[in-house]
């Protein structure tokens, strides 16, 4: 009976152990080559029809690689700053998916640009921002809001593709534009205004009505016609321009995502205890996967991706390597 009990918390420590070996780092040597400033490693997204692989490295710019990590080039001209906001670097999720859109902090102003590089800059005025939105219905990405970082929730708005911004005001957060004239962002809790919830504007940000009592600190999602958002314990969408909002499911402490995998019934959440994973459109969720014991839990700076092509799992924050998960 010993020997059983002893065997069994062994096999339980080797499970453990080989859990853990799953994530696997692979900017190792890109990071030592690349020499970034303030931040390292700061955002990461992938081109779900290709597998292709994005990363932003402070100071230094966009590289990509087009085999799981192995190989790096550095795309396009090299900029100042970094991707902090999880989602704040962006492939186009509405149109053909060759644009890209990318907002830093303590650097560029945002930057629009393609898959294959060349790059863009807005507005002065939009540079140390958390995160753009855009209206990826527009070819020409006219309608733009931006928050500025660390500013009281400041946001700004442009629909002139970034030649101009102007201010909206204070206490918001995360945002969605569905066309040149709708959008949707989050109010935030102040002491000014002590309730937060999501508000709606018609008439391209001059005025906002409420459309929702929910909280939240994450970006909102698009797949294949609907908007999906990460709100306090639930997962939302919304498939009319954010008039109505549904409840896909309870979720506990979601934090990023949800990042779409094989079809709209598969999808990954990162949540406060790590990935989860959901093959039934969010009715059912896995146990959380764990990230790597390096990156000491989940911040508010890190990030998550997926790759559907070669279904692997993509995890890192601001400063760190980036792991990678083969689930094959």
């Amino acid at each position: 009976m010993r020997s059983m009990r002893v065997a069994a918390i062994v096999g339980i420590l080797f499970a453990s152990t080989a859990r853990a070996a799953e994530w696997r780092p692979i900017t190792t040597e890109l990071l030592r080559t690349a020499k970034p400033g303030y931040g390292g490693l700061s955002g990461v997204v992938v081109d779900h029809r290709t597998g292709h692989l994005y990363v932003d490295v402070s100071d230094r710019g966009i590289y990509r690689s087009t085999n799981e990590g192995v190989e790096w080039q550095s795309l396009g001209e090299t900029f100042k700053g970094r991707t902090e906001w999880p989602g704040c670097l962006m492939i186009d999720p509405v149109g053909d998916g060759k644009r890209m859109l990318i907002a830093t902090v303590y650097g560029a102003p945002v930057a629009r640009g393609s898959i294959e590089g060349g790059w863009k800059f807005a507005d002065k005025k939009s540079a140390h921002v958390d995160w753009c939105a855009a209206d990826w219905s527009d070819p020409r990405l006219r309608f733009l809001l931006a928050l500025k970082h660390e500013s009281g929730g400041l946001l700004i708005v442009s629909h002139d593709g970034g030649d101009t911004f102007a201010e909206i005001g204070k206490g918001y957060g995360p945002a969605w534009i569905f066309d040149h004239d709708t959008a949707v962002v989050a109010r935030m809790k102040t002491k000014e205004q002590p309730k937060a919830g999501l508000l709606r504007t018609t008439d391209g940000g001059k005025t906002f009505q409420p459309c929702g009592d929910y909280t939240t600190h994450a970006l909102p999602r698009w797949h294949d016609g609907r908007l999906y958002w990460l709100v306090e314990g639930a997962l939302l969408s919304t498939a009319d321009k954010g008039e109505h909002w549904s409840n896909i499911s309870d979720l506990k402490d979601g934090r990023f995502g949800p990042i779409f995998g094989k079809d709209a019934k598969h999808l990954f959440v990162l949540t406060g205890a790590g990935i989860v994973e959901s093959t039934d459109a969010g009715k059912n969720w896995s146990k959380p996967i764990a990230p790597p014991r390096e990156l000491k839990g989940v911040s508010a700076l890190t990030w998550m991706e997926y790759d559907p092509k070669n279904d692997v799992l993509y995890i890192m924050k601001m400063g760190s390597e980036l792991y990678k998960m083969l689930r094959k």
